[in-house]
């Protein structure tokens, strides 16, 4: 008698596994993960979440069982703003075979970033003691360790400098924008599930600039006063910069199909800065020098070059609103 032979089933492929984290931001890149829609159901087909404590039911006593390299690959999202995030940030490294710093904030330090104008004395001192909206009679402010009948309470250190993921570990790749759009999201996990990712370093994104992707009419450009947008009657066919407006498309890598500008709000740099850009901020001073005539300073007194540099009525933050921690001068120095 013949044995029918048993027909072997197909092998299951492995799902990758991935975590997620979030550290000093708004939590903008939680949400723009769930923007991809029903594209999530994808991803779920395709890889188990092994740590995601924003959504779901875990300690860190989890991660730190795991073994090391045992996370496929980790979102980290958030710049190192406290001694804790620092913690997760090397754990999560030492426990992922790639690790992605996603969104402005891990990849650039984000608006968070712009508290390196000062340092955790000057913050805690705005934000618990001279503050109008604040109730603070005891000039309370937070310690690392406060006793109670209870027991012993405490907090991680706060930094008095916020750093970008890659200032604290060794990242795999980029994934910039506040937050990334659902299109770069799902060209990184799509090069991750067919094994096709670009070499160690790269910022996943295309390149070149949002004045690249941008609908407005461009001409030569030369302005004599800077403005607001409310400041703007109607905004007119044509690139924000010709209108006054101070726009940083030139200065910034694209992949947002211009979003902020097909709603008539300039680009504020939240894609970092372009390819082969050395600082985001430098770049759009030196472009938005040029058009307002300031390349002839030599012939212009200083109150005429003083008067058209005020025009910008807050420097860093416009351009450095999410790229202080890695700008060439990237805080400020305290002295004592």
């Amino acid at each position: 008698m013949v044995k029918e032979k048993k027909k072997e089933e197909p092998t299951k492929k492995k799902k990758l596994q991935l975590a997620f984290y979030w550290a000093a931001s708004c939590g903008g890149c939680e949400i723009a993960v769930l923007d991809i829609d029903e594209k999530i159901l994808d991803v779920i087909g395709l890889a188990d979440i092994l740590f995601w404590p924003v959504a779901m039911d875990f300690k860190y006593k989890d991660v730190e069982a795991m073994k090391d390299g045992n996370i496929d690959v980790c979102f980290f999202n958030g710049a190192i703003r406290t001694e804790e995030q620092e913690h997760i940030a090397k754990l999560l490294r030492k426990k992922s075979k790639v690790l992605v710093a996603f969104g402005a904030c891990a990849v650039n330090g984000g608006i968070p970033g712009l508290a390196n104008i000062a340092n955790r004395e000057e913050v805690f001192h705005t934000a618990y003691l001279q503050n109008p909206s604040t109730d603070n009679p005891k000039k309370t402010v937070p310690k690392t360790s406060v006793k109670v009948k209870e027991g012993t309470l405490t907090l991680p250190e706060f930094y008095d400098t916020v750093k970008t993921l890659d200032q604290t570990v060794d990242v795999d790749y980029y994934l910039p924008g506040c937050p990334p759009t659902p299109e770069i999201i799902m060209t990184a996990v799509g090069a991750i599930v067919e094994n096709k990712l670009p070499p160690k370093g790269s910022v996943i994104g295309p390149m070149k600039s949002v004045c690249d992707e941008c609908r407005f009419e461009k001409s030569e450009k030369k302005i004599t006063k800077v403005r607001r947008v409310y400041e703007v009657d109607k905004i007119e066919e044509k690139c924000l910069l010709e209108q006054g407006i101070i726009c940083l498309g030139p200065a910034t890598r694209g992949g947002c199909d211009a979003r902020c500008l097909d709603a008539n709000m300039p680009c504020t740099g939240c894609g970092g800065p372009t390819p082969n850009s050395l600082d985001q901020g430098a770049k759009m001073m030196s472009a938005l020098a040029s058009i307002l005539g300031l390349e002839g300073e030599e012939k212009m007194s200083d109150e005429e070059v003083e008067k058209l540099i005020n025009q910008v009525v807050d420097p860093v933050g416009t351009f450095y609103k999410y790229g202080l921690p890695n700008a060439l001068i990237n805080r400020k120095v305290m002295r004592k």
